[in-house]
């Protein structure tokens, strides 16, 4: 209990204050300010933010426990998380984090004797191409990424730093930029893209471009993006919401970051443009809790394009206005998933909703809303101003323009590459990333969520209809690569574990059946006997039965791990 003339009291409220007036949907930034001035959130934080935002308490607990970057009881003064996914595995993350440990005189999840360290493994952090990452939290000071990781460097805490890694065939996204920082609006421009929709086109003309373009999103379900705004201009009901989709959190994808740390204006104006077209005065942009570096650079962003008139009120005197907030995510793949996403920003558990209906007409506050990724909304300047039919020079009449794709693992270059649809992943792997370590042994397509490649495919063309005949996908564009050094069965282990961690457990099929997943996998190398028709039967009750798509995807990589290397499941 806290006495009631304490500092901490004192201190929580005015914490509190800033949030007087608002509801459940300032939950999570108050929670955030709270976990970061004192390390954890107590009971009386808890009533606190209870009295103020006018929400059981009962209510802010599970939403405290639904993140993995929030705890309900103290902590060690400074957390550090050490990522184990497949990417960090390979790049030894087990032998950093027993380092780790060992100089600190703990163990994994443990907290030293004086309260001053905390350590944890954790799921990925989204910098696999930096490989081993660590994200620290330091009580007062919020979180930095260490990436690779520098045990000494967080010991005597030093900033971390990393730089992307970025290449490019058609120079749209990813230019002649500088990877250290983010392009700053002078660099940028005028938003000069946004000021001839504003200026030359309605609403329906914007649209129209986009439609023209064939661009389909980048996130992974390749949704027709002018389709998907035409259907929320249309919708009847007021206010109209845009969020973008920041919260990549799947092992091997990071190309959304690598786009937030240097061309934060260029997905502002995107946004922008997307808001005009659908009718939209109030947008989110929902970022992992993981991307500390990203989010400061999109906030000073944020703050450039509104000193500029290019964002707030009646934007370059057109009478349209729009309103960007910052939404930072807590740690939790399933936020990923636009429904549970908007349950995020809305105060709640990150929990699926049943779908229909969709978000075009039912989205963000039970309102008409366009959610799309960053990437997606990165492309729609270039659309606008040059046209559908520049972006269809590249790629094939069914996957149409250029595509950002995350390569991690056993190459020369791993990084984020950009390059027109229809290019084989051979020359991806050779011409851009400088080959691979090693001997080829196998290529994991679209994440965990993803289907492996053997060796003898890799001239496949990276399109969406040729992925899909030879049973691949292209996902977001994650790629991740494996050498014959690697033990296939640790690669599916760290893949069981990610999802039975990340899973919400709000359906049945996908909690009970990523545990049982994990635990078969756990001892795949001395598997029991029906163990191989057990992980078969798992995989395609989570694939038909589970309520969203973590659950839906949860055993694609086994399942195809098992079609390409049935030696692997000998039981």
């Amino acid at each position: 209990m806290v006495d009631q003339t304490s500092p901490e009291l004192v201190t929580l409220e005015r914490l509190a204050a800033d949030f007087a007036g608002r509801g459940r949907d300032a939950l999570l930034p108050a929670l955030w300010a709270v976990q970061t001035a004192y390390g954890y959130i107590g009971p009386e934080a808890v009533r606190v933010l209870s009295q103020t935002l006018d929400i059981p308490e009962a209510d802010i607990y599970g939403v405290i426990g639904f993140y993995s970057m929030f705890y309900d009881r103290p902590a060690g003064r400074t957390i550090i998380r050490v990522c184990t996914s497949p990417s960090c595995g390979l790049a030894g993350a087990d032998r950093a984090l027993h380092t780790l440990c060992d100089r600190l005189g703990t163990v994994p999840g443990g907290t030293t004797p004086d309260g001053q360290y905390t350590v944890e493994q954790t799921t990925c952090l989204g910098l696999c191409e930096h490989a081993p990452a660590a994200l620290v939290s330091r009580q007062g000071a919020g979180e930095q990424q260490y990436a690779p990781i520098d045990i000494d460097a967080i010991l005597a805490g030093q900033p971390g730093h990393h730089n992307g890694v970025i290449g490019s065939m058609t120079r749209v996204l990813l230019r002649d930029l500088p990877t250290d920082r983010a392009q700053t609006l002078a660099e940028y421009g005028e938003y000069v893209a946004l000021q001839r929709a504003l200026s030359d086109l309605m609403p329906e003309e914007v649209i129209a471009k986009i439609e023209a373009s064939g661009l389909v999103g980048r996130g992974g379900a390749a949704f027709p993006t002018g389709l998907k705004w035409s259907f929320t201009r249309r919708a009847p009901g007021t206010p109209h919401y845009v969020v973008c989709n920041a919260d990549e959190s799947e092992p091997g994808t990071f190309k959304d970051r690598v786009l937030l740390e240097i061309r934060p204006h260029l997905l502002l104006e995107g946004l922008a443009i997307c808001a005009y077209a659908i009718g939209a005065e109030q947008a989110y942009i929902f970022i992992r809790g993981e991307y500390p570096l990203a989010t400061e650079r999109l906030q000073q962003a944020i703050a450039e394009a509104e000193a500029a008139g290019y964002l707030g009120e009646n934007i370059l005197g057109s009478g349209f206005s729009l309103h960007v907030e910052v939404r930072r995510g807590a740690g939790a793949y399933i936020c990923g998933e636009e429904t549970a996403l908007f349950e995020a920003i809305e105060g709640k558990r990150g929990y699926p909703r049943i779908k229909p209906p969709f978000p075009t007409t039912h989205g963000l506050f039970g309102k008409p809303t366009v959610i799309n990724n960053v990437e997606t909304l990165c492309k729609v300047p270039g659309i606008i101003n040059r046209g559908g039919r520049w972006f269809r020079q590249w790629g094939t009449d069914l996957s149409t323009g250029i595509k950002l794709v995350a390569v991690s693992g056993h190459v020369q270059r791993p990084g984020v590459y950009e390059i027109p649809l229809g290019v084989t992943l051979r020359h991806v792997l050779e011409a851009l990333c400088g080959g691979v370590v090693g001997e080829l042994q196998a290529v994991l397509m679209g994440g965990a969520a993803g289907t492996f490649l053997r060796p003898e495919e890799i001239d496949v063309r990276l399109t969406f209809e040729d992925l899909r005949a030879i049973g691949s996908t292209l996902g977001s564009g994650a790629i991740m690569v494996f050498n014959d050094t690697v033990d296939l069965r640790d690669v599916l282990r760290r893949i069981g574990e990610f999802f039975q961690h990340e899973s919400c457990g709000k359906c049945y099929p996908c909690q009970l059946g990523t545990q049982r997943q994990k635990e078969i996998l756990d001892r795949l190398a001395t598997p029991l006997p029906g163990d191989r028709q057990r992980l078969a039967d798992i995989g395609q009750t989570m694939t038909e039965s589970s309520l969203c798509g973590l659950g839906q995807t949860a055993a694609a990589a086994v399942l195809s791990a098992m079609r390409q290397w049935p030696e692997l499941f000998p039981a």
